[in-house]
């Protein structure tokens, strides 16, 4: 393989380095906010203190999480000539006997084990047997819980910035470009649009200064993906980045995150700076006549950040709202320059892209929605965490075989897709493949991966109140069919549920939804009564049964942005 001079030297120094890290042990713990909250703090202090005791030497590595976020905290140990396991779960009483068994006598502790990764081990599975990775291929998640997030020499030996190194020795921007084109990668962020076709709006913008954002505000919930991304891989965001500068001849970057995320926020930066010492960021990168910068953006609380032109506005220090269009960004975009705007999972996908070529990814996946994606499972889900599936898949087989279905084995009555502005996919209908295009006929969108499994026991009325509750919350007010919209909405959900539903009050959903699209300015008052009006296709008779004061259901007050829902339980 053709490489620049430069890049085979740091090709070189990483593989030396990831062997040298392999002649010792080396405990990788699932950190990232999800390990945090599970208690791996007191996990990775204790694993510290028993080696010390034990006079054993190791490697300890921070990583971020598996996916597999049921089984946090999680604790991945190799040994020299050993199996590597994984061990779900681990508290601090636990530790002592995986240092002194498997740490130091080279014995897995199956009682705790959750899967082997490398080695048959009796009485425990292969990691990729387990439910969750049954169907998964990992390509934007490929490093998650291999690396250390803040070492670079991790990312390279394993195949880090060969996507870069090619596009500047071998391609050209040109070819580059035509790559991401053929490769039939559309944008996750929510809308699906071409990846290549929009950078090619920039491409052939000719001024002399022009961003790449990178959008990671993700503010929807049950998604939970972006942040992963950079607490597991930065460098696979920095990279799509700067093959995306290079594509469309961009000079600067802007990573835009939500701010008091700190971890994610403080590894991206650390991993800038790292690119930055090897010679992959500032002027003559790779040796080579291009140039590009980057830098990372704090946003406020605010959803409608993540809409593209109200991120632009954020990063110039306004308030978040969305500006009339057109000028379009790649005219006109933050501070009057032309600029490219992708969410971070897109642009985590081009460095193998590149790498490996167009017609790997167009090979997996569908005809019009290649390559895969990634879903986010929570609620009522036996196996909450995140799955990277390729699409084609059915919601059936994430669902049920991936996530375990419901805990208690009652039946999944419905999926909430697409976050806050999407809508419920009711379980007769999960047997549809996740695709783009077959979703939206269907009147449900995959919008950025977050999928909350809600069991029989649910209200829909009070899942869609609840969802229209955050809506109305994060507008931003700048246009009154969304601002009165979403309020009026609200007060007609807030009232059937309290059992003071009136003749009419779909009808008038119904009209106040129409008003909202045609009129709104921006995609969250036009899809602001996607969870109604789906509410409405799927579940009509539950929602004129509540409506009539007719709710069999027995619910627990939503208490949300708006306070405790007024009035008492329904049933």
């Amino acid at each position: 393989v053709a490489m620049t001079e430069a890049f085979a030297k740091l090709a070189d120094h990483a593989i030396d380095q990831w062997a040298e890290l392999h002649a010792r042990p080396w405990l990788r713990v699932s950190g990232g906010l999800m390990g945090m909250a599970s208690g791996a703090r007191d996990t990775l202090g204790a694993l510290r203190h028993n080696l010390a005791q034990a006079g054993v030497e190791a490697t300890i590595s921070e990583v971020g999480t598996t996916g597999l976020c049921y089984a946090e905290p999680l604790v991945d140990v190799y040994v020299p000539a050993g199996p590597r396991v994984l061990y779900a779960n681990v508290g601090p009483e636990r530790v002592p006997e995986i240092v002194e068994r498997h740490v130091r006598d080279g014995e897995p502790v199956v009682a705790y084990a959750l899967a082997t990764v490398d080695a048959s081990v009796s009485g425990l599975p292969l990691r990729e047997q387990l439910p969750m990775m049954r169907h998964q291929v990992r390509i934007a998640l490929r490093n998650a819980g291999e690396i250390d997030p803040g070492q670079i020499d991790q990312y390279i030996a394993r195949g880090g910035f060969e996507g870069l190194d090619k596009a500047l020795s071998e391609m050209g921007a040109e070819k580059v470009l035509q790559t991401i084109k053929d490769s039939g990668l559309r944008g996750r962020g929510g809308a699906a649009f071409p990846t290549g076709v929009k950078w090619g709006f920039l491409a052939g913008n000719p001024a002399p200064l022009k961003y790449i954002l990178c959008n990671c505000e993700e503010g929807d919930p049950g998604a939970f993906n972006d942040k992963t991304i950079l607490e597991a891989d930065p460098f696979t965001l920095i990279e799509g980045c700067i093959i995306a500068g290079f594509a469309t001849g961009a000079s600067n970057g802007i990573v835009f995150v939500r701010h008091g995320h700190d971890e994610p926020i403080d590894l991206t930066r650390q991993a800038i700076k790292a690119c930055y010492a090897s010679g992959l960021l500032g002027r003559h990168i790779l040796g080579t006549d291009f140039a590009f910068d980057m830098e990372v953006a704090e946003v406020g609380e605010s959803y409608v950040a993540g809409e593209e032109t109200a991120l632009m506005e954020a990063i110039e220090g306004k308030r978040s709202m969305p500006r009339f269009r057109p000028p379009f960004p790649a005219a006109y975009g933050v501070w009057g320059k032309p600029s490219n705007i992708n969410n971070i999972k897109t642009l985590s996908y081009v460095p193998e892209i590149v790498r490996r070529g167009a017609e790997w990814f167009k090979g997996i996946g569908t005809d019009k929605s290649a390559g895969t994606a990634i879903a986010c499972l929570s609620g009522d889900i036996k196996y909450p965490g995140l799955v990277e599936v390729p699409f084609g898949v059915t919601m059936r087989q994430i669902v049920e075989e991936m996530g375990g279905g419901d805990p208690g084995g009652k039946a999944v009555k419905l999926v909430q897709t697409g976050g806050p502005l999407g809508g419920l996919l009711p379980a007769d209908q999960l047997d549809m493949v996740l695709d783009y295009d077959v979703m939206a006929q269907a009147g449900a969108m995959f919008g950025s991966g977050g999928l909350i499994v809600c069991n029989e026991t649910r209200s829909v009325v009070d899942l869609t109140r609840a969802l229209i509750a955050f809506d109305q919350m994060e507008s931003c007010g700048k246009c009154f069919p969304c601002r009165l919209g979403m309020t009026h909405l609200l007060e007609v959900l807030e009232r059937i549920c309290d059992g003071e539903g009136r003749a009419g009050d779909l009808e008038l959903m119904e009209r106040v939804g129409g008003n909202m699209k045609i009129g709104s300015l921006c995609g969250h008052g036009q899809l602001g009564y996607n969870p109604v009006a789906s509410a409405m296709r799927f579940f009509g008779d539950e929602c004129r049964a509540e409506v009539a004061g007719e709710g069999a259901i027995a619910i627990t007050p939503f208490v949300g942005p708006q306070g405790p829902r007024r009035g008492a339980q329904i049933g």
